[in-house]
């Protein structure tokens, strides 16, 4: 399997990671320049939204399939091609006038959430045993990592530059890790031989697409309106169907007893549950730093200064997942998990009794940022012990879409809470704000319980499953 040279893990690793930290970045940037982007734009408030709601909708729809593909073509071929799309994508939206071209950009742009589950097999079949756990572990907390990043830098990126470099810079790391991946990193010989089922692939595709659209549109419909309903009611009836489709295929995208594994759908539930909490943080922390002084809370920041609320996260995130392996390596991967779900209690608790002083709220920011590099790192590597090494890319594609469905419905629920305590200032009340926090901090409490659910597994034991499958070319 080895016969070939390979190169320094660490290298390969550095490489991986340009892409990664490229795809969080063009997640979160947006975020907070929203306002301009509409008015840049010239579009409506409502209409803007899809720049956001386009790239969440195709990444959950993209990831589980692009890593499957991976698992069959080969992870290093999928990836080029990945990247090659986003270079593409990322352009179109840089030099997007009209909201129709932007959002199609952004549509094409989300397809790249499958850069993960192909960075986690890739790491699987080259990294040192020893070392897979530090691998996936870091890659995970990327996407943490940049998601707050983009959130902190995208003030200063339109204060001092324009619009278009929130979509130009990401795109120098997208095409330099293309270029040196294409040179220097060899394609990994594990696969998993078969076909995909189209059929499948559609009825997932059109059933996860309708779900994330009622999720992500919910706060604007109403999550009761008749719109809203049909359109989740849609979704999962054909995510029945899509179940029943792949449970009968000889070759399904998705294999359903794979996702009966009790250490796989544990695992996914807590994702759900961390992604509800982490990515409403996002949002959440800059908002209420921006809220004027008058309304009784807030700190009247501009972006730029809301988005430095979070900068805390950034640092413990990266220092939390840089000793995931070595935590792993002593404990296994549940008792990391399990931390992190009381980190992120804690981080809810705090908020939602202490957030009077900037102090405060840096506090709280730090609990995040731990809870992120432990949870993100440890949900990986639980999936990765669990499936056959040919199964790794669709396996973490599916978590990581469960991270993303958690977070677009933890973000809309906080939404639908704050606009229902909206004053005649226009602002949401403090005690708006308190709803948010109790709910997510519900949310991080049945997660904690649910990490007790997940099989505990030795740590020699990590990573040793490997199916008779799996083909080597």
């Amino acid at each position: 399997m080895r016969g070939h040279p390979r190169r320094s893990y660490k290298l390969t690793f550095a490489l991986l990671a340009l892409p990664a930290i490229a795809y969080a970045l063009l997640q979160s940037l947006v975020v907070p320049a929203l306002t301009d982007i509409q008015h840049a734009l010239h579009t409506s408030v409502n209409s803007v939204s899809w720049v956001l709601t386009g790239y969440l909708i195709s990444a959950a729809v993209a990831t589980p399939l692009i890593g499957r593909l991976g698992d069959i073509y080969g992870k290093k071929r999928v990836l080029i091609a990945v990247l090659v799309v986003m270079s593409v994508a990322t352009t179109v939206c840089a030099l997007a006038t009209t909201l129709p071209v932007m959002v199609a950009g952004r549509f094409v742009q989300g397809t790249s959430g499958g850069i993960y589950p192909l960075a986690f097999g890739i790491i699987r079949d080259e990294f040192p045993r020893e070392r897979v756990a530090w691998g996936v572990g870091l890659m995970s907390a990327l996407v943490g990592i940049g998601g707050v990043a983009g959130v902190v830098l995208a003030g200063p990126i339109v204060d001092h530059l324009s619009l278009p470099y929130l979509f130009w810079l990401p795109l120098v790391l997208i095409v330099l890790a293309t270029i040196s991946i294409v040179l220097l990193i060899p394609e990994s010989p594990v696969r998993m031989p078969g076909r995909i089922n189209w059929t499948g692939a559609v009825l997932m595709a059109l059933g996860l697409a309708n779900v994330m659209l009622a999720i992500t549109q919910a706060s604007d419909w109403h999550w009761l309106s008749a719109k809203t309903l049909s359109v989740f009611a849609a979704g999962a009836i054909l995510l029945v169907l899509w179940v029943r489709n792949e449970s009968a295929s000889r070759s399904p995208v998705v294999d359903m007893q794979m996702m009966r594994i009790r250490g796989v759908w544990t695992t996914n539930l807590v994702a759900f549950l961390i992604g509800v909490g982490s990515y409403a943080s996002f949002v959440l922390i800059p908002e209420l730093a921006q809220a004027p002084t008058r309304l009784g809370y807030g700190f009247g920041a501009s972006i730029s200064a809301a988005g430095l609320f979070l900068v805390p996260a950034t640092v413990t995130t990266l220092i939390t997942a840089t000793q995931v392996g070595r935590i792993e390596a002593r404990f296994g991967s549940r008792p990391p998990l399990f931390a992190a779900m009381v980190l992120l209690v804690a981080h809810f608790a705090f908020l939602l009794v202490a957030r009077d002083e900037a102090w405060q709220v840096y506090c709280a920011a730090t609990l995040l940022g731990g809870s992120i590099g432990l949870g993100f790192a440890s949900l990986i590597n639980l999936i990765i012990e669990n499936v056959d090494q040919g199964q790794t890319g669709v396996a973490t594609g599916m978590n990581v879409l469960m991270r993303t469905v958690g977070g677009a419905f933890g973000a809309s629920v906080t939404a639908s809470i704050l606009a229902g305590t909206v004053g005649l200032a226009g602002h949401p009340s403090a005690h708006g704000f308190s709803l948010a926090f109790a709910f997510l901090l519900l949310a991080a409490v049945v997660g904690t319980v649910a990490v007790l659910w997940i099989p505990s597994r030795r740590p020699e034991d990590a990573f040793a499953v490997i199916a008779p499958r799996i083909g080597v070319r």
